[in-house]
């Protein structure tokens, strides 16, 4: 797996897990995301550990995460991409994604996914679009898979 480590002022986008800050990755998804709230963090390091993983850093602190699930030939889905709200607003979603998908082992892949629900206007910008055809995608949906509410 190629790691990437890219500098933007003081902000870094690394692929290096060795830096990953696992109780800040574990603390905003299972506290603060709609999407995996309860997760535990045996979860979260399996699913990275199964990933490529981006950590976005200011200076040494993690302030931002995404992880890739790929085969790195055909498909790949985006996921558990988030930025501390405290860094909103810099830029730091757009560059990002752009990393993520200029990365040398993700070229030339047929098909790239992401679920969000609120997000659509950034990923847009950066090709994604609506299913084409949703009736041809199928899924098994846990619901409520870590225990909350």
């Amino acid at each position: 797996m190629t790691i990437i480590n890219l500098q933007q002022g003081d902000y870094c986008i690394s692929t290096d897990k060795n830096r990953l800050q696992i109780p800040v990755i574990h603390t905003y998804l299972a506290e603060r995301s709609y999407w995996a709230k309860g997760i535990p963090q045996s979860t979260v390091e399996r699913s990275i550990e199964n990933s490529i993983a981006f950590g976005v850093y200011h200076h040494d602190q993690q302030i931002g995460f995404c992880r890739v699930t790929s085969d790195l030939s055909t498909f790949a889905y985006l996921a558990d991409v988030f930025i501390l709200e405290e860094y909103r607003g810099k830029g730091l979603s757009k560059w990002l994604v752009s990393s993520v998908l200029s990365h040398p082992d993700l070229q030339g892949l047929r098909r790239w996914l992401l679920a969000t629900y609120d997000a659509h206007g950034l990923y847009a910008q950066y090709g994604f679009e609506p299913l084409d055809k949703p009736e041809n995608f199928m899924q098994i949906k846990q619901v409520n898979p870590y225990g909350m509410g």
